[in-house]
């Protein structure tokens, strides 16, 4: 049997995850207890029935602080009963969190008279450590559509096979903001930057003129051959260690030319080797 839990911050995505991973087959409950999770996942196991081979379950803060405490503890026997358990933490940056409350004007379930929106979003964090401790995927929605938020639990979650590590490549650009979600960041501002040029400022590091600038120049093709031998070193590694996810941001200025170029290579090169590949552009429409 195998079980995710989904949990996060308040306003970061939770019921979609939850809702992506039921449309995958999974047997969702939303807004479960923590207490109850031992109780559940003993009584599912003792039945071996299929319609309970796949478990999510939906965790918020608003667990007794005792009891969400108490994670590693409860998620330990787990093992001892051949659960496959993952938790996916779910967070995106306060104004973010802040400014999807205002819109859809709903009601932040730690706030109270005494307590305005911003307390209670710092109050969650911090009861909800433990989970983020333990979880095996972080994402940031903080620069993420729903859209995006479903593709990326499709693929990294619902459609990964088991103990298959899951390798996401992701451009971004500095100057909006270092993705908080990320294992490994590389920083290829030092590249020289399409932008200068007239003709290729329009351009992205998709297109082909653009690739053909950043290919012509031995610093661009030496910094790529390093990170490639740094990750395929490193990554049996962390296989070997029990990890099921790996994120691995490159990140130049804008988002748009070196660090896309970077990345579709790295992806490339992965995915010819086999690997289990996503992409994702931050800063791209």
């Amino acid at each position: 049997m195998k079980l995710v839990i989904v949990t996060g911050l308040s306003g970061s995505g939770k019921s979609i995850a939850l809702h992506t991973l039921e449309d995958q087959g999974y047997y969702c409950i939303d807004n479960l207890p923590v207490f109850l999770l031992p109780a559940l996942t003993e009584e599912l196991s003792r039945r071996h029935d299929h319609l309970f081979n796949l478990i999510a379950v939906s965790i918020d803060a608003r667990s007794p602080s005792a009891d969400l405490s108490t994670l590693s503890t409860m998620l330990r026997p787990l093992k001892e009963r051949e659960i496959q358990c993952e938790v996916i933490f779910l967070e995106a940056q306060d104004d973010t969190l802040i400014k999807r409350f205002s819109e859809t004007r709903r009601k932040h379930p730690l706030t109270d008279e005494e307590r305005p929106l911003a307390e209670a979003i710092e109050l969650e964090r911090s009861l909800l450590e433990p989970f983020l401790t333990a979880a095996a995927l972080r994402i940031d929605t903080t620069h993420t559509t729903l859209h995006e938020l479903r593709r990326v639990i499709r693929s990294r979650v619902g459609e990964r096979a088991n103990n298959e590590l899951s390798l996401l490549f992701q451009s971004f650009g500095f100057k909006h903001g270092v993705p908080r979600d990320a294992d490994f960041v590389y920083d290829v501002r030092c590249l020289p930057n399409p932008h200068w040029h007239q003709a290729l400022r329009p351009l992205t590091g998709r297109d082909e003129k653009v690739q053909r600038f950043l290919e012509s120049d031995d610093l661009v093709q030496h910094l790529k051959e390093e990170i490639i031998g740094f990750l395929e070193h490193w990554i049996p590694c962390f296989e070997s260690d029990g990890r099921n996810y790996l994120t691995v941001a490159v990140g130049c200025t804008g988002g748009q030319h070196r660090s896309v170029y970077l990345t579709e290579k790295l992806a490339d090169h992965f995915n010819h080797c086999g690997r289990n590949v996503q992409t994702r552009h931050r800063e791209l429409p």
